[in-house]
């Protein structure tokens, strides 16, 4: 779940990030679009996904077979061979169709979660152009965080069917922090504890004071991927942030979640979607 930390004095947060470069060594971690430079990670492989019939083969024609003598031996020369009746080949059993994130999406990200995290990009060279905001940023922090909005469990429009809602922050879970309400339950359903919500996981304060319009509705809707993804790419800008930098990447991902195995799977995850190689998860820290 996204935490979403207060600004901290920027040493402190220099010296957080520079410390992450044990697990995620500075010159491997060179974030880039999908028409950019792809990364190196030294925790990646391989992976595909294909579909494809496979023909049964036809059966051959069968043959008469068989060993005569004698006089039966000699009377075959003028037998009439009996040509065999054709063998119908079995239907071929086409593969089911691949689910649209897979046969229609990056890298098994769904269709509508690609668009959402590229509108993010697009309107972000334009408002903060020198954050140098790229799309597999936002998206790696959409992974990790609701595993693309539950494999795009959205509308058309990228309004989820179910909200996303994090746990509630009373203190009953641990490792959570004790958050009292700071909306009154508005963009949460909670009165008395705040709780993180939409794909990306803000908490209820922390998405007001970045929340933006994604989908040019008029609304900006924690629940809605478009507005979801360029409020997430917002956050990841602020403090003039140049995310091309691979430190201040990791910064900026840092201040989202102060984690540095966090930080690790996003970069990641981000990497690989721009190379076209994702990680596997046993070779990703756990974040706990």
């Amino acid at each position: 779940m996204g935490r979403h930390n207060k600004k901290a004095d920027s040493r402190n947060r220099r010296n957080s990030v520079i410390s992450l470069t044990v697990l995620v060594p500075v010159g491997l971690v060179t974030a880039a679009t999908a028409t950019g430079a792809a990364p190196e990670f030294p925790f990646r492989t391989k992976s595909s996904v294909s579909g494809s019939a496979q023909a049964i083969p036809h059966p051959a024609d069968a043959a008469t077979t068989g060993s005569t003598t004698g006089e039966a031996a000699a009377e075959s020369v003028f037998t009439v061979e009996q040509t065999p009746a054709p063998v119908a080949s079995p239907p071929v059993q086409a593969t089911p169709p691949l689910p649209t994130s897979v046969a229609q999406g990056a890298l098994g990200i769904p269709v509508v979660n690609v668009a959402a995290y590229q509108n993010a990009e697009r309107v972000l060279a334009v408002g903060q152009p020198g954050c140098n905001m790229y799309w597999t940023l936002i998206a790696g922090i959409g992974r990790v965080e609701s595993t693309h909005a539950y494999d795009g469990e959205t509308d058309h429009n990228g309004d989820m069917l179910v909200p996303v809602l994090g746990p509630l922050l009373d203190g009953s879970l641990a490792g959570n922090s004790v958050i009292p309400d700071t909306d009154g339950g508005a963009l949460d359903g909670d009165p008395d504890y705040d709780r993180a919500v939409g794909p990306t996981q803000f908490l209820p304060e922390t998405w007001t004071r970045y929340a933006a319009d994604g989908n040019g509705d008029g609304v900006a809707d924690p629940q809605n991927l478009f507005d979801s993804a360029l409020t997430t790419g917002k956050y990841l800008c602020d403090g003039e942030l140049d995310v091309r930098d691979p430190i201040q990447a990791a910064e900026a991902v840092y201040r989202y979640n102060n984690s540095s195995a966090y930080v690790a799977n996003v970069l990641a995850w981000s990497a690989g979607y721009a190379s076209g190689i994702t990680p596997v998860a046993s070779d990703l820290p756990s974040i706990h």
